[in-house]
C-alpha cells in the first residue's frame, strides 16, 4: 500500500517518501543524532491534505508517541536534488503545538508544493510534473545555536567547509533574518576564517505553536555563536555526512544541551558542472540591509524595514528572460542580489543594473504599468515584494505609510526642480 507513514529507519524508498525522508533514515542507519519523528509517503499527504479521515487517523496513531512540539516539513520526490533545489518554494511549519494539529501543517506543505511559485520553478528546471508530496514531521529542537554548513565552498569550489550561525532556531539564517557569524575550516577542522555576524533576532518557539523573533541581548548580537569545541563537533559532522551521502552537501545542524543534531542533509544545487558554469550564489544573508539601501525606504527605522523585509521573496531569472515590459501592469518591485540586468525604453539602451540596484518601487503604490523593460543579461537572482503582500502591511501599519508618502513627496520635489 502505497499510503504509509514509517519511522525515519524505514523510510527507504525515494520514489515513495521523497529524498529529504530518505535522507534521514541513512543518517539513522549511520549512527547520527538526528530529532526523532516520521515520514509520510506523497499518497498518504495527498489523502490527509484531501480530508480523508483514515488517512489522518493513520498520521495520529504514528505520532502519538513523539514529543510534542513538531517541525512539518515538505520532503517532494524530487526536490533537493544535485540539479534542482526546492528550497523557499516548500513550506516547513515550526512549532506545530498538538498532535491535533499536524494534518492541517501537512495541508499547508502540501498545498505548497502545488503553488503557482513552486510550479513555476518545476517549469524552469524542467520538472512540470505533478508534484509527489513527502512530508516528514519531527519533534521541534529547541536549540541555543543553529545553522548550515557546506561541506565544499559553494561558491569558489574550495576543498573546506563554510559555516554559518546564529542563534536559537536555523530559520533566521536560512531565511536571511540575521547576518549569520561565518567560519571556514579546512578538512582537518582548523579553523581558517571567524566572521561575527549582526545576529538581532533569534527565532524561538511560541508557548501554544508557531514561532516568535525574540530580540537579541545587545552583548550577543556580535558574539560569535560557536566556539572550537563546537566548531570541531562540526567539522566530525561534516566527515560523516560525506562519508554517508557522498561529497559537496549542504547541511542544516542544530545544537541543544550540547548535542549537535542532523536536521537535513542534501546535495549542493548546481544546475550544471562546475567545467560549464559558476556555481550560484548562496541566498542573500542580509535582506534588511537590501532594503535600506533602496531610497524609497531609507527613511523607515530598523524595525520598520525588517517588517518589509520578512515579506521579501527571492526570484530567479534566467540569462535572456524579460524581467519587466515596458506598458506591462506591474505588481512587483525588484532588489538585484546578483547577476546584471538592462534597462531600456522605447528600445533605447538606458542603463544596467547590479547587485543592490531595485526598480518598479513605484508599483508597490498603484500597480500602474511599467515605463521600462528590464532584461537579464546574466542569470539573475532578485528579491521581489509583490503589491499583493505590501498593501496589506501599509494598511494595518500607519507610521510606515506615512513615511514613505514623505519618501515620495521628497521625489516629487525634485522631479518638480529637475
Amino acid at each position: 500500500m502505497k499510503q504509509q507513514v514509517v519511522p525515519f529507519a524505514k523510510a527507504r524508498d525515494a520514489a515513495l517518501f521523497g529524498s529529504k525522508a530518505v535522507g534521514l533514515g541513512n543518517a539513522v542507519h549511520h549512527g547520527l543524532a538526528v530529532p526523532p519523528g516520521v515520514a509520510l509517503s506523497g499518497d498518504l499527504v495527498e489523502a490527509v491534505a484531501g480530508g480523508d479521515e483514515k488517512a489522518i487517523e493513520r498520521l495520529a496513531a504514528a505520532i502519538a508517541e513523539l514529543p510534542a512540539p513538531f517541525a512539518v516539513r515538505s520532503s517532494a520526490v524530487d526536490e533537493d536534488g544535485a540539479a534542482a533545489s526546492f528550497a523557499g518554494q516548500h513550506l516547513t511549519v515550526l512549532n506545530v503545538h498538538t498532535p491535533a494539529d499536524v494534518p492541517g501543517a501537512v495541508r499547508e506543505v502540501w498545498w505548497s508544493a502545488n503553488s503557482d511559485s513552486a510550479i513555476t520553478y518545476r517549469q524552469k528546471v524542467g520538472l512540470f510534473t505533478r508534484p509527489s508530496v513527502g512530508v516528514v514531521v519531527q519533534t521541534l529542537l529547541s536549540p541555543d545555536v543553529a545553522g548550515v554548513m557546506f561541506t565544499e565552498h559553494p561558491v569558489t569550489g574550495a576543498d573546506e567547509r563554510l559555516i554559518e550561525a546564529s542563534w536559537g532556531l536555523g530559520e533566521a539564517v536560512v531565511a536571511g533574518l540575521v547576518v549569520p557569524d561565518h567560519f571556514r575550516l579546512d578538512r582537518a577542522g582548523v579553523v581558517l576564517e571567524r566572521k561575527p555576524g549582526r545576529k538581532r533576532i533569534a527565532v524561538r518557539s511560541l508557548p501554544n505553536g508557531g514561532t516568535f523573533e525574540e530580540q537579541v541581548p545587545a552583548a550577543q548580537v556580535t558574539q560569535l555563536c560557536l566556539d572550537d569545541a563546537q566548531l570541531a563537533s562540526l567539522a566530525g559532522l561534516a566527515l560523516q555526512c560525506e562519508k554517508a551521502y557522498g561529497p559537496r552537501r549542504d547541511i542544516e545542524w542544530a545544537m541543544q544541551e550540547g548535542t549537535l543534531y542532523l536536521l537535513q542533509c542534501r546535495a549542493v544545487t548546481t544546475g550544471q558542472s562546475r567545467s560549464e558554469a559558476t556555481l550560484p550564489s548562496p541566498p542573500p544573508r542580509d535582506p534588511v540591509g537590501a532594503l535600506q539601501r533602496v531610497r524609497f525606504f531609507v527613511d523607515l527605522d530598523r524595525r520598520q524595514t525588517e517588517q518589509i523585509a520578512r515579506l521579501l521573496k527571492q526570484r530567479h531569472f534566467a540569462q535572456g528572460e524579460t524581467v519587466i515590459r515596458e506598458g506591462s501592469g506591474a505588481a512587483a518591485f525588484f532588489i538585484i542580489e546578483s547577476g546584471e540586468a538592462a534597462v531600456s525604453s522605447k528600445g533605447v539602451s538606458i542603463n544596467t543594473l547590479g547587485p543592490g540596484d531595485h526598480f518598479g518601487e513605484i508599483a508597490l503604490i498603484d500597480g500602474g504599468p511599467r515605463s521600462a523593460t528590464v532584461v537579464a543579461t546574466t542569470q539573475l537572482v532578485c528579491y521581489g515584494l509583490t503589491f499583493w503582500e505590501f498593501r496589506p502591511l501599509i494598511e494595518r501599519n500607519g507610521a510606515i505609510a506615512w513615511k514613505l508618502l514623505q519618501a515620495l513627496a521628497k521625489r516629487l520635489r525634485v522631479a518638480e526642480q529637475d
